[in-house]
């Protein structure tokens, strides 16, 4: 990985993705030195869910795992209406074959469980029957909270090895961030407690907290 790999996340983008559910997460990654980079299936404009024009800075066959320290997932209709958006399930092994982390939330996570990902890892969902109607197998490590990161599997399913995968349902945009944020390692635990009390629970007090030194 080298320095710019780094602090470089890859957000992947397609019509109807649903623009709000990384909102935080991408704009507190860019004030905290980190590059966002989109990518598409090719490099042609796509509408968020919001009726947002993106044009993806490159494309899923021009993606490298090792050129990224984070690929992030959004919800989107097409990932319940065919098979549209399975390359892009298919870059997630890739990297996390690679040890590089994957963070998907909302429809995407059915992607995932489609591609065989969430079998051996902790994850979570909008609900669990969601991820069940794929046909998965892995809802024994389904997890009912808002936002999870499994520290990663190998081919054997043994923890610790592997790319470690952050899984959150579509009300959780706050706590998807804050997941996101814990494995960058953008804020110090002090510093993540109150960002999250600030933008989860309106909690004033936590703003001094984080703009201290």
């Amino acid at each position: 990985m080298t320095s710019s790999s780094a602090t470089t996340v890859h957000l992947a983008v397609y019509d109807t993705f649903a623009d709000w559910e990384t909102g935080y997460a991408t704009a507190h990654l860019t004030q905290n030195g980190y590059t966002v980079r989109t990518v598409g299936l090719s490099r042609e404009p796509v509408t968020t869910m919001g009726g947002l024009r993106v044009q993806p800075d490159l494309t899923l066959d021009e993606l490298r795992a090792q050129d990224s320290a984070l690929l992030i997932l959004t919800g989107a209709a097409a990932w319940d209406t065919g098979d549209t958006l399975a390359p892009f399930a298919r870059a997630a092994r890739t990297f996390l074959d690679a040890g590089v982390p994957v963070a998907a939330i909302c429809g995407a996570t059915a992607g995932l469980a489609r591609e065989g990902l969430l079998d051996d890892r902790a994850h979570t969902s909008a609900v669990s029957f969601y991820l069940g109607a794929t046909g998965y197998a892995g809802g024994e490590r389904y997890v009912e909270v808002d936002a999870v990161t499994d520290p990663g599997v190998d081919g054997t399913g043994r923890e610790g090895a592997g790319g470690r995968l952050i899984t959150a349902g579509p009300t959780e945009p706050v706590a998807f961030a804050r997941e996101v944020f814990a494995l960058l390692g953008v804020y110090d635990e002090k510093k993540l407690d109150a960002w999250y009390r600030l933008f989860h629970d309106s909690d004033a007090s936590a703003y001094e907290v984080l703009q201290g030194e």
